[in-house]
């Protein structure tokens, strides 16, 4: 005859406490919580001697009444969506995101069949983001290269030429795949931003040594003239201009501070790319520049 509601309020006051009364000082008033004193939380044979009064009068001992059990249970239920979510956290580090998440999968794949109806795995967090964001940059990219390949042709009067200008592109990229290789980066969201920059500079170069062949020709000057010229009078300024950016990116590779995981993919990857690109614009552009023009038939 005693009802289960008495024997929750008695658990509930002796592990978790219950408002008794309230104390009042003068203008403050503070709350009386009667509960066990926490060794005697902790101890379950303590639990089962607390009495309960039966209709009857009897006081039964809550051992009598209640089996206790020590389980393993989640200090909170999470939801999304308008369901349950439980989250296994982990940190990487020294390894790429991705292959860690691919390790995962291969790991929990076999797991992940045997599951209940209604249950699902999911893998977020970091993970999420960049695969997100490689999403987005996978949009961005090709739309970033029509623009400058826009722009350059408004800058330089010619398809063709802008085209020459677009082939040292892979030349700063290869040496940012280099860098990012000698220095045992993971290619993060950060990294592949940085390509990005690295595309810009890499214009820039190009655009300083085309315009100039342009000017040259313009003057009358041939083909091998106008390189050779060009070259000789824009070595300098291409040298300055990458490094400056060179040099400006050097705090950023050694940076140990807040942020430091953002800035050094970045700087590693425009710093490899700054040395490839404006060794090979001075020797590939020119020799390409060049090619193309004979074939053309312009001497």
């Amino acid at each position: 005859g005693i009802d289960v509601g008495l024997i929750n309020d008695t658990i509930e006051t002796a592990a978790a406490g219950r408002l008794a009364t309230t104390l009042i000082e003068e203008d403050r008033r503070v709350a009386v919580v009667v509960r066990f004193p926490e060794a005697a939380r902790r101890d379950v044979a303590e639990l089962e001697r607390l009495l309960v009064p039966a209709p009857g009068g009897e006081r039964v001992p809550l051992g009598q009444l209640a089996t206790f059990t020590l389980v393993e249970a989640p200090a909170q239920v999470t939801r999304e969506n308008g369901m349950r979510r439980v989250v296994v956290e982990a940190n990487v580090r020294g390894r790429d995101l991705g292959g860690f998440v691919d390790d995962v999968r291969a790991a929990v794949s076999p797991l992940a069949a045997e599951l209940p109806s209604g249950y699902r795995l999911e893998y977020g967090g970091q993970f999420e983001n960049q695969q997100r964001a490689m999403r987005q940059l996978s949009i961005v990219v090709p739309i970033a290269l029509l623009l400058i390949m826009i722009l350059l042709h408004l800058a330089l009067g010619s398809f063709r030429h802008a085209f020459l200008v677009l082939l040292n592109l892979p030349f700063a990229l290869v040496g940012g795949v280099v860098a990012v290789v000698a220095f045992g980066m993971p290619l993060s969201v950060s990294a592949a931003v940085a390509f990005i920059v690295l595309l810009g500079v890499a214009v820039q170069n190009g655009v300083v040594l085309v315009a100039f062949f342009r000017q040259l020709r313009e003057s009358g000057a041939g083909v091998e003239e106008t390189v050779t010229r060009g070259c000789d009078l824009r070595f300098r300024p291409l040298l300055m201009t990458a490094l400056t950016s060179f040099i400006g990116h050097v705090p950023m590779l050694f940076a140990t501070g807040s942020g430091a995981d953002i800035q050094k993919p970045l700087a590693v990857v425009v710093m490899g790319g700054l040395i490839t690109s404006t060794l090979l614009t001075l020797v590939v552009l020119p020799v390409l520049y060049g090619w193309v023009e004979e074939r053309r038939g312009v001497r």
